[in-house]
């Protein structure tokens, strides 16, 4: 935090009673943001004091705290509430006459935004402040991509052909699906600006990297680079990440392969519609099953679905029935299924016949097939799509969802007039700073349950972000 030596920033007790700015002191207390306020005043060097640079970073942050959508809305504040000028740093004797002039806040703004590589700096010493708090962290992560709006409509001007923001341009998401009649669907949503692609901890609901592109810019493209860099930053969630969860729109087997082979990172990531020739087959009904023989170059009893389920086909009945998954083999890279009728103890008139197929003498635990990963990358990942943990992991792909939804909503997102991509990342780098901040004070004063929470009701209990 910007120290300010004649008053106390943060005691426990009070933040019980939950105000604004209770939170505020929590926030400052926690950033170890001397370095950047050192660099701000250096670059002021003997100029006018008259607003002390610590004061005005400690305003900004009481501006993301505060959730002011703009500096005028902030400044208000401060020339109405002495309490808040006071924990800002402002000279208390010269009443809201100390509270800076819109230029001079603006300019300092300015200054800011020029250090958006010490913004960051603050932010990754928090995520390692965390990782020792939370020793789990990142052991689950989660992977998402938001778009967000520029304070420009993006039209261009008739005399520069221009946009009023041109580091932004168009972005493009597309959504597909089948409806429950089996027709296909499609929307389609744009927007100008910019994109925020985020990997967030799965469990703990905590940003541990980030970053701000134009809005075109592919969600598939960046997952990998930013993972590389997330690893080689803080190296011990490097070792303690086990799995990613991410959208269908990451299903790509070059994802699916370095993930794991270069991370040992398993990627939970749900697939596409695949096999469209099959698909479009006439007289093929739309919710029909589609199965491929595993191995194509002999007839054989085992087939797979485009999720990488695995099935056997009876050679008497001609009924399919799900196999046993048995379990992933590292060292072998395969997936290890057995006879669904060895393992469930079903009766299946054509087992022996199966597993004489296989070359197999039978016994107690019927056939059992291994199944590569390099088969096919893209279907077949060290936790099988069909499996009740794919499931459950999956579904934590949410958290990601949750934490996008505090930036617009808790920390100013959703109305802002932010326009440049230096503003912008400079912007999302501070909130992130902020959130990481709190959620550090709140563990190490003893209140993990409010780690993920900007906004308290006055009991002191968290409220749904």
């Amino acid at each position: 935090m910007a120290i300010i030596i004649q008053q106390q920033l943060f005691s426990w007790e009070e933040v019980e009673a939950s105000s604004d700015l209770d939170r505020l002191k929590l926030a400052l207390n926690y950033l170890p943001d001397e370095k950047l306020v050192q660099r701000l005043e250096k670059k002021r060097g003997r100029g006018r004091d008259t607003y002390p640079i610590r004061a005005m970073w400690n305003a900004v942050i009481a501006g993301v705290v505060l959730q002011h959508s703009s500096i005028e809305s902030l400044l208000r504040e401060l020339r109405r509430n002495a309490e808040l000028r006071a924990l800002c740093g402002f000279n208390s004797f010269r009443g809201s006459r100390a509270v800076p002039t819109s230029w001079a806040m603006s300019r300092f703004m300015n200054s800011v935004v020029g250090e958006e590589k010490l913004v960051r700096e603050i932010f990754e010493e928090l995520v390692d402040q965390a990782k020792k708090l939370l020793p789990d962290l990142g052991s689950e992560l989660a992977f998402d991509g938001k778009a967000i709006e520029s304070f420009s409509t993006g039209r261009k001007k008739r005399d520069t052909n221009e946009t009023s923001d041109p580091d932004a341009d168009w972005g493009t998401k597309r959504y597909r699906g089948i409806d429950s009649q089996g027709k296909p669907w499609e929307k389609i949503t744009k927007w100008f600006g910019y994109q925020l692609h985020l990997i967030s901890d799965a469990n703990h609901e905590l940003p541990l990297a980030f970053e701000v592109k134009r809005a075109s810019t592919s969600e598939a493209k960046r997952l990998l680079p930013m993972v590389k860099k997330l690893t080689r930053r803080h190296p011990g969630i490097g070792e303690s990440a086990e799995v990613l969860m991410a959208d269908r729109g990451l299903d790509a087997a070059e994802i699916n392969q370095d993930l794991f082979d270069d991370f040992k990172i398993k990627p939970v990531i749900d697939t596409r519609a695949l096999w469209r020739e099959e698909k479009g087959e006439q007289g093929r009904k739309p919710e029909e099953t589609i199965t491929r023989s595993l191995e194509s170059t002999r007839v054989d009893t085992i087939v797979y679905t485009e999720r990488g389920e695995l099935r056997c086909i009876c050679p008497v009945s001609k009924k399919e029935t799900k196999m046993a998954y048995w379990g992933f083999e590292p060292d072998r890279q395969t997936l290890k299924y057995r006879c669904p009728a060895a393992a469930y103890g079903l009766h299946c008139p054509g087992r022996r016949e199966c597993e004489l197929l296989a070359s197999k003498t039978p016994g107690p635990y019927g056939r059992i097939v291994r199944v590569p990963l390099k088969n096919d990358r893209r279907i077949f990942t060290p936790i099988p799509r069909d499996t009740p943990k794919w499931q459950r992991l999956y579904a934590k792909r949410s958290s990601v969802e949750r934490v996008n939804s505090r930036i617009e909503t808790s920390f100013g997102f959703e109305r802002h007039n932010i326009r440049g991509m230096k503003k912008m990342r400079m912007r999302v780098g501070l909130a992130f700073a902020i959130m990481m901040a709190m959620a550090v004070g709140f563990i190490s004063e003893g209140k993990p349950e409010f780690m993920r929470s900007l906004v308290m009701n006055p009991r002191g209990k968290p409220k749904a972000a």
